[in-house]
């Protein structure tokens, strides 16, 4: 079950964290996955060659999701080269933490261009290509915190709660061609964006999830494995949690 045989993924922001989880579980799934990358390219790279050492197929792309055009030429690019492109993973964002009158204007527009319209370029350019096959797999990367809040992290929230209502819309809009789009929401997971926190920070936070620990990237992963999936096909307009209960 769950099988990506033959079908190309794009994964933005692929090098590391839940990206890199998300190109090696759709890797080993049998999907051939492109893994994007901004600055990263020897992450990028270690990646794919990663996937390849385990017989997996997997290449590296280099744009930015921050500019529209350069990221809607990309994605038209590697789907003309494979000749077709049938799930991209919307996971590149970038966290700028502060309480709301700490927020800089600047800091503000810089998440929402990566987090929101870097994801909303990525899935227009995905549909152009997917309205063609009619059919296609849409999946937004955003975060407990988009459903519930958290103190300090006003923008972050906001951007992560913007992709909820994009994939809704989305998924009303293209369902007849065959297109789903959901949004995976993970909670606290152990990534390079939670390894800062302080021991005590941590203890609090897993008191508040009912599972008791923290999440792991691959558990993330398989989620969006799942609804990239043929199996998937029933599932569109939702968000699903990754977050141990800490969130119900």
């Amino acid at each position: 079950m769950f099988r990506l045989d033959n079908k190309v993924a794009i994964v933005t922001g692929g090098s590391r964290g839940l990206g890199r989880a998300t190109a090696e579980a759709l890797a080993a799934q049998g999907a051939t996955v492109v893994v994007n990358y901004v600055r990263g390219e020897a992450e990028a790279r270690a990646v794919a060659e990663g996937i390849a050492s385990r017989g997996g197929k997997a290449e590296v792309a280099g744009f930015d999701v921050g500019n529209a055009k350069a990221a809607e030429d990309a994605i038209a690019e590697i789907a003309k080269r494979h000749g077709r492109l049938d799930a991209m993973i919307a996971n590149a964002g970038i966290a700028i933490d502060g309480l709301l009158l700490r927020v800089k204007d600047e800091d503000f527009d810089r998440i929402m261009a990566v987090n929101v319209r870097g994801a909303l370029a990525c899935a227009k350019a995905a549909v152009k290509v997917m309205m063609r096959a009619k059919t296609g797999r849409i999946v937004f990367l955003s975060s407990i915190v988009g459903e519930m809040g958290n103190a300090g992290q006003a923008a972050y929230a906001a951007s992560k709660a913007a992709l909820l209502g994009l994939s809704k819309t989305i998924a009303r809009e293209y369902a007849s061609r065959g297109i789903t789009v959901n949004a995976v929401a993970p909670g606290f997971i152990d990534t390079d964006m939670t390894t800062g926190i302080t021991p005590e920070m941590k203890e609090g936070m897993l008191k508040t999830i009912p599972l008791g620990r923290t999440g792991r990237a691959e558990e993330v992963a398989a989620a969006i494995a799942f609804l990239c999936s043929d199996e998937a096909g029933y599932v569109t307009g939702q968000t699903l949690r990754v977050n141990g209960g800490m969130y119900m």
